[in-house]
């Protein structure tokens, strides 16, 4: 087995200008495993690093991968994805110290000195421009 390597951070809750997120580490975890990239920007990612097809559903302003693709990527993540945690009382300070310290291709935000950066933005942004083109799905 290949040694396993951390590719991304995420916490819960997350710490806002006026207030705490009322999200636990639980829900944001089933959510990365069983949502749509819609709410997950892990989901996203990974959809479009897979080639996953993006598309505008509903009244148009949300994206997904459609019913199919999300479970093509839910089924990828159960194969291949793991997910580890630890409790921490103030977990966005310590987000920000690992994102700055460890090398964390997945992550976006408060990581713009990684090397897969902008590659990442710009993929992410074709995709959303190629569903942005493409017509509403059902």
């Amino acid at each position: 087995m290949p040694a396993e390597r951390l590719l991304y951070v995420g916490i819960a809750p997350r710490y806002m200008a006026n207030r705490t997120s009322t999200q636990n580490l639980r829900k944001r975890v089933l959510y990365h495993y069983r949502g749509n990239a819609a709410g997950s920007t892990l989901r996203l990612t990974l959809g479009c690093l897979l080639g996953l097809e993006l598309r505008r559903v509903g009244s148009g302003r949300r994206m997904t991968f459609g019913k199919a693709g999300e479970a093509t990527l839910s089924q990828w993540m159960a194969d291949n994805a793991r997910v580890c945690w630890m409790e921490q009382d103030r977990p966005w300070e310590l987000e920000s110290q690992l994102i700055s310290r460890l090398d964390l291709p997945l992550n976006l935000d408060q990581n713009r000195h990684n090397a897969y950066h902008s590659r990442l933005k710009e993929l992410r942004a074709q995709a959303r421009q190629r569903a942005r083109d493409l017509p509403i799905s059902t």
